[in-house]
């Protein structure tokens, strides 16, 4: 059994909402790819010759990473140091609700799209502006990749075991924590535009600062201990029992006791309820101090089961234990299949397995609208709604008011977004561009 088919919803909460997005590689498109998956018309702007870089990121030929994380969008290919390109890009920036960028800092100014000068264009438009380091501070200038913000934020020196080197996440595992944030706070901006009437400004988000938010609890830690945290492996900075065990059939179990209670049932399930009062475990801070200890009591009693007798022992008491799954594994698992977390992607070449819209709303879902496109697909319908956007001003210019003819009309081209199924000028009355 494989994952079912996506979903092609052309409507989502986010449909009145245009994104331009000249970003490249991961964090930029994982900021447009949750918004796309609600229904944002994001439109993609690739350099003509090379595209995203992301698109070189490949398995066996195969733009998984692209496939991936740019579905539902669109593309156009424009070259900023063309007039022409350039006055596109304008006429986009006039339409849109936001722009995504990840160039170096300084680079949007050298280019003539200043913050100021954007707002000049569109008061309303929110700039997410991604980088290494962020706009401000001793870094500024400086290009920075995830691998380099995991190194230098903390992350890899908490990774991996004490007597092993810092350890390296295997994915963008920075880019992608600060493309989250950065879609939080493009909403928040949009937001506050909307419900107070007031200019756009700039969202400022480095890729060190969300990353370093999940580790900061660490240098509170070190001012209380006078000491840095060292790397645990598999176990916990804060609570005990926490582990991945082996079992007698080479497979692996995690469990984790983190409340007093569950510390207490996971006692009673292997056998040993006077562990409950022993003065080494009795407590939290006391596991703690002992969990090489505790580990070893647990480990040898889990070793002498195989993965499924060790599940369904713990389940039964109550425990939270859960078994160590390749991905391989979960394409198939009850969970994945009955929650339809894995779909089939549908695209120009085929299909391709990947996660589904994560974020579930129960009234106005997001979706799969289409795949991820191939470079520049989409210029003709993108140009055709900007003509269409510049004759209608033309007109109202002229006349004072639209042509109820032409609003009735619909769009010049067919097209799969909400942009194109509705006049501009009901989108121009909506957002009061």
């Amino acid at each position: 059994m494989g994952p079912p088919k996506a979903s092609e919803n052309s409507h989502g909460p986010l449909s009145d909402i245009r994104i331009l997005d000249l970003s490249r590689l991961v964090a930029g498109n994982m900021v447009t790819h949750v918004l796309a998956d609600l229904g944002a018309d994001v439109i993609k702007v690739e350099h003509p010759q090379r595209g995203d870089d992301l698109r070189r990121w490949r398995v066996k030929d195969c733009e998984i990473f692209w496939k991936t994380y740019s579905r539902s969008k669109r593309s156009i290919a424009l070259d900023l140091n063309r007039d022409n390109d350039r006055e596109i890009i304008r006429q986009l920036i006039e339409t849109a609700d936001a722009l995504v960028e990840n160039f170096v800092p300084g680079t949007l100014e050298r280019m003539g799209f200043a913050p100021e000068k954007l707002l000049s264009m569109n008061r309303r438009l929110v700039i997410v502006r991604l980088s290494g380091w962020g706009q401000t501070g001793p870094y500024r200038d400086k290009p920075g990749f995830g691998t380099l913000v995991e190194a230098m934020s903390g992350f890899a020196d908490l990774n991996g075991f004490a007597d092993s080197p810092p350890c390296l996440p295997p994915l963008a595992t920075a880019d992608m924590i600060a493309g989250l944030y950065a879609a939080i706070g493009l909403l928040t901006a949009v937001r506050s535009v909307e419900v107070h009437g007031g200019q756009g400004q700039v969202v400022d988000v480095s890729l060190f600062e969300p990353i370093f938010s999940l580790i900061s609890v660490a240098a509170a830690q070190s001012r209380f201990t006078q000491a840095p945290m060292r790397r645990k492996g598999n176990q916990s900075t804060h609570a005990a029992p926490r582990n991945i065990y082996a079992c007698a059939d080479g497979h692996y179990v995690a469990l984790s006791g983190s409340m007093q209670s569950m510390a207490e049932k996971i006692f009673h399930a292997i056998g040993r309820a006077e562990l409950v009062n022993d003065p080494r475990f009795r407590t939290n801070d006391e596991r703690l101090t002992h969990r090489d200890a505790l580990d070893e009591i647990i480990g040898e009693f889990i070793a002498r089961r195989s993965r499924a007798e060790n599940l369904s022992l713990f389940e039964a008491a109550g425990v939270t234990v859960g078994p160590v799954h390749s991905v391989a594994e979960l394409i198939d698992h009850p969970y994945v299949v009955g929650r339809e977390v894995l779909v089939e992607a549908a695209d120009g070449s085929g299909s391709l397995p990947m996660h589904n819209v994560v974020i579930r709303l129960s009234a106005t879902p997001g979706s799969i609208r289409w795949g991820a496109p191939a470079m520049d697909q989409d210029r003709d319908a993108i140009l055709a709604e900007l003509n269409q956007r510049s004759g209608e001003k033309q007109r109202k210019t002229e006349t004072g008011k639209p042509d109820p003819g032409e609003l009735n009309a619909g769009t010049a081209q067919a097209n799969t977004t909400e942009f194109g199924r509705r006049s501009w000028e009901d989108c121009l009355a909506k957002r009061a561009w």
